[in-house]
């Protein structure tokens, strides 16, 4: 049966729509070490203070900063020497004013001191005195207690990406486990008569399979779990049975291939059979990538994807990868924020041609020259691997213009 578009929407209606499914809410407990990339689904208090003590941040002499006020090359500071604080030891000591200990760093300061001077900027007069040569202000070189973290504090807010750094303060406070929202689980479908295994050798007119290795990498990388369900013939019967066992299994359907308007696409006709089956769009203004459906069976997202390579990986980076951010208990936001979509701008060193009333996403490379990003496009069909292969960024040509000079400015998303 051969369609023609219908329900076609702009970019920005199709983020809008993706909007409307609900984000996943099941959630599971991980250690912090194993919660790396996960989504926090709520809020951690801090029940103890991080820093717990007030302690250096560099290798020298604890001191009272007021004792080096107007100290110089020529005119220096000296102080006594009256002690040394070994890391694993809390200082069993004062310090009084003129009085200095040497300390390295992580060592708690000892009562009286506020500042640190590094060891480059004081010269010991043998093992009891130093001269500082230049002033100090109070907290230089130090962290305060509490200073990351207080008791009752939110160390880490709920729909946070626990990141290396989010997860060091939860090891600090001793945090045994946090609840993350579980990764959604994605199916990944082929269709084509034409496609083979990736593992396969190829005869005649056949092609490996790409997409399904491609869109599973993307889709890993936004957190989500692949779950591959091979490759399936334009065959309209067969992939609506796939797409009834995948629906039963997985918190979005991706399917590549077939979601075009010729004889042998037969995506549309086979997602019409799911049950609650809604039709959402058929058609983005988007370039590589209009022939992309979306739909809905129930509260299941499905989104048939272009079957050339490059339109599959530009919508999957630009539309899907966002989804599935904004999936994990509603992490990312699917709609274009304020100021654009990415907010990472690059100057064109040539001329780009587009056509208005749709988006375009242009693969560039992206260099500093001068001090500033630029961006150089990568021109080639949409089937074209290389063009992705030479490129580090997609370049946007909004859907009302009619193309970009060179010296403007642009935006990008570095692949």
């Amino acid at each position: 049966m051969q369609h023609q578009f219908f329900h076609v929407v702009d970019v920005a209606t199709f983020r809008s729509l993706l909007g409307t499914f609900p984000a996943l809410t099941r959630t599971e407990h991980l250690a912090p070490g194993q919660a790396c990339g996960r989504v926090l689904a709520r809020d951690i208090p801090a029940e103890e203070s991080i820093p717990p003590f007030t302690r250096s941040c560099m290798d020298g002499y604890a001191l009272a900063a007021a004792d080096t006020f107007g100290a110089s090359e020529a005119v220096p500071a000296y102080l006594d020497v009256v002690g040394q604080v070994e890391i694993q030891n809390m200082p069993d000591f004062n310090l009084d004013r003129g009085q200095c200990a040497a300390v390295v760093t992580g060592s708690c300061l000892p009562e009286g001191a506020d500042s640190v001077v590094m060891q480059e900027h004081c010269h010991p007069l043998g093992a009891s005195a130093l001269q500082v040569a230049r002033p100090l202000a109070p907290g230089e070189n130090v962290l305060y207690r509490g200073e990351d973290c207080a008791p009752g504090d939110t160390a880490v807010a709920a729909h946070s990406v626990l990141d290396s750094g989010r997860v060091g303060l939860l090891a600090a406070l001793g945090v045994p486990s946090v609840p993350v929202y579980q990764r959604p689980r994605v199916g990944l479908i082929a269709t084509g008569d034409e496609l083979v295994p990736a593992d396969q050798a190829v005869r005649r007119a056949q092609i490996r399979d790409v997409n399904t290795h491609a869109i599973s990498c993307l889709a890993g990388q936004s957190g989500a779990e692949p779950v591959p369900y091979g490759i399936v013939p334009d065959q309209e019967s067969m992939l609506a049975s796939v797409l009834q066992t995948a629906a039963a299994e997985c918190d979005l359907l991706l399917i590549s291939g077939g979601s075009s308007v010729g004889a042998r696409d037969i995506t549309l006709d086979a997602m019409s059979r799911m049950p609650g089956f809604r039709l959402l769009a058929h058609g983005v203004s988007i370039s590589p990538g209009k022939p992309t459906i979306l739909a809905r069976s129930g509260e299941l997202p499905i989104i048939g994807l272009p079957g050339q390579i490059t339109s599959a990986q530009v919508v999957t980076k630009v539309l899907v990868c966002p989804f599935l951010e904004y999936l994990q208990g509603g992490a990312g936001t699917v709609s274009a924020p304020e100021g654009g979509v990415w907010g990472k701008r690059a100057t064109l060193l040539r001329n780009v041609a587009s056509k208005q009333g749709r988006e375009d996403y242009v693969r560039a490379r992206l260099s500093h020259r001068g001090g500033e990003l630029v961006a150089d496009p990568v021109l080639g069909p949409s089937g074209l691997l290389r063009t992705l292969l030479q490129a580090d960024a997609l370049l946007r040509i909004p859907e009302n213009a009619e193309g970009l000079l060179k010296g403007q400015s642009a935006e990008v998303l570095p692949l």
